[in-house]
């Protein structure tokens, strides 16, 4: 067993210092140069890499998490999101020509560069360590940008391991861990930074916006959600129990994007039940408390708000429902429900906890889902195509995943973030290079246009300059007053009618094809 770091607060005396170091680093300009982000990346990735089993260890001992989950989930994820990182760099870190409204615009170069933020603070989540802290680090090196991690203190063995892997394997001077809790917390947010990137939860979210709204900060919050799920009769309803299921047990259900309820179709609710009970035994054979593939819950406070929800549920369980405070396990749990404002609903869960919700038909489980006030982190559906969409398309939310549970989450290359209540903004791939990166429009007048602008030096009055300026600039629109769309496309569609055009445009094709073969 490989011995783990201590985690060591860090001094309060020593924060405002490190935070100005990393400051001076950044207008240093030395995190520029894309090359000096490669290779920090690629540090990194060997970083993560080399200390694999430390980090295997801290996560079992402060949530139990099974070393697949890890490998999965942290690891794994991580690794490969560098490579696929350091692939695509150069290409997203050039200059953009910006489109151009009129030709006269090409005459200024217009382009977008792609600076970095500055010096950012990025403050992790306990129950996935690794990725939610070591994730947005890689956008932030990636985008050029100077950071200070503030990893959870729930977890503090992947905390430690963390502060090993920086200090030892990337530039110091540009990229540091600050180690606490509240008190050391509320010290970095003192700071100024170009960019605070937050997950966790939405009351402590609501603190750093407000905080970060007296300097004017700019900020990403990563945060939870009451996530729906929704199973029609027409579901396959073992397909739903499994994935479900798979969604609730993964990390003892402390994600915040599996989903905190479930509206599920009268008829197909006993199904479910059982597919779900015979599901549980297949991935646990022996119970999942002897099981090493399943977690714990993160500390005593978490497990003890997870047993008074269940506690004062009106529901009934169904499957599960065994707890064991000393070892923080708690079963996965399915209870059917009667209404909303049960115990299990009413705030997000965080846990191996699976109320399901009867209802009639999908419209009333779209409006039921639709009443909840907070906009959640994702959606699921399960049932036909038709189905599916259907509930994509009445609802909102971050993400959602169709016929599983938060697959859409785990695909690096998507934008992954919240909306309203569950988040701003996102991050995962690209997006984890563009959330730390200002767009910067830039323009350049040549000297030798002074010729054609000198049409914008007063006096204007008694000139038709003007007009001169309209003929140069003004766009002609192709609709009109009622909103329809104008021009011989517009006409044609009209008056011969979309089958007609497709058919003539076929025909077109197929006789300059005769031709070309004739000459052939």
């Amino acid at each position: 067993m490989p011995e783990l770091p201590p985690f060591e607060h860090t001094s309060h005396d020593t924060i405002a210092s490190t935070c100005a170091n990393v400051r001076a680093s950044f207008l240093s300009h030395k995190t520029r140069p894309v090359e000096f982000r490669l290779v920090q990346l690629r540090k990194l990735y060997w970083g993560l890499k080399d200390n694999s089993d430390l980090i295997v260890e801290a996560c079992k001992k402060d949530l139990g998490k099974p070393t697949f989950e890890t490998y999965l989930a942290e690891v794994g994820w991580c690794m490969n999101d560098i490579i696929f990182m350091t692939k695509h760099l150069h290409a997203w870190a050039k200059d953009e020509k910006a489109e151009y409204m009129k030709l006269m615009n090409t005459l200024f170069a217009p382009k977008i560069r792609k600076d970095p933020l500055g010096a950012v603070l990025i403050i992790g989540a306990f129950n996935f360590p690794i990725q939610l802290s070591i994730g947005p680090l890689i956008g932030a090196i990636a985008a050029g940008c100077t950071a200070v991690l503030k990893p959870s203190e729930g977890s503090p063995n992947a905390a430690a391991v963390m502060q090993k892997i920086i200090t030892e394997y990337l530039d110091p001077s540009c990229y540091t861990v600050v180690q606490g809790a509240i008190p050391e917390t509320t010290a970095l947010l003192d700071q100024k930074w170009d960019k605070i990137f937050y997950t966790g939860s939405a009351n402590v979210g609501t603190i750093i916006a407000k905080k970060a709204a007296e300097t004017l900060t700019p900020v990403t919050l990563e945060l939870g959600g009451r996530n729906p799920a929704f199973v029609t009769k027409q579901a396959d309803a073992r397909l739903a129990a499994r994935r479900l299921l798979w969604a609730k047990i993964h990390n003892a259900g402390q994600v915040c994007v599996s989903q905190n309820f479930t509206l599920i179709d009268k008829e197909i609710l006993p199904a479910v039940i059982e597919e779900m009970k015979k599901a549980l035994q297949e991935f646990f054979p022996q119970s999942p408390h002897k099981s090493p593939d399943y977690a714990r819950i993160v500390n005593q406070r978490q497990f003890l708000r997870l047993k008074k929800m269940l506690d004062e549920t009106s529901g009934k369980i169904v499957i599960g429902g065994t707890m064991d405070e000393g070892d923080l396990f708690i079963e996965p749990t399915v209870v059917v429900v009667e209404h909303m404002d049960d115990s299990l609903i009413r705030d997000e869960s965080f846990g191996p906890l699976l109320p399901l919700l009867p209802v009639t038909d999908l419209d009333e489980a779209i409006r039921i889902a639709n009443e909840v006030h907070d906009t959640p982190l994702g959606v699921y559906a399960f049932g036909s195509q038709k189905e599916m969409e259907k509930v994509i398309s009445q609802t909102r939310s971050g993400g959602a995943t169709l016929n599983d549970g938060f697959f859409h989450a785990s695909l690096p290359t998507m934008p992954f973030g919240g909306v309203g209540t569950s988040g701003d903004g996102s991050y995962r791939g690209k997006a984890s290079f563009d959330v730390f990166t200002h767009r910067r429009s830039i323009a350049q007048t040549p000297k030798w246009a002074e010729f054609a602008l000198a049409i914008r030096y007063p006096p204007f009055t008694g000139t038709n300059k003007q007009q001169q300026w309209a003929k140069m600039n003004d766009m002609t629109p192709d609709f009109d007053r009622e909103g329809r769309a104008t021009g011989w496309v517009a006409w044609a569609m009209g008056f011969f009618g979309k089958k007609s055009i497709a058919a003539l445009v076929v025909a077109i094709g197929i006789r300059l094809y005769l031709q070309r073969r004739a000459k052939l």
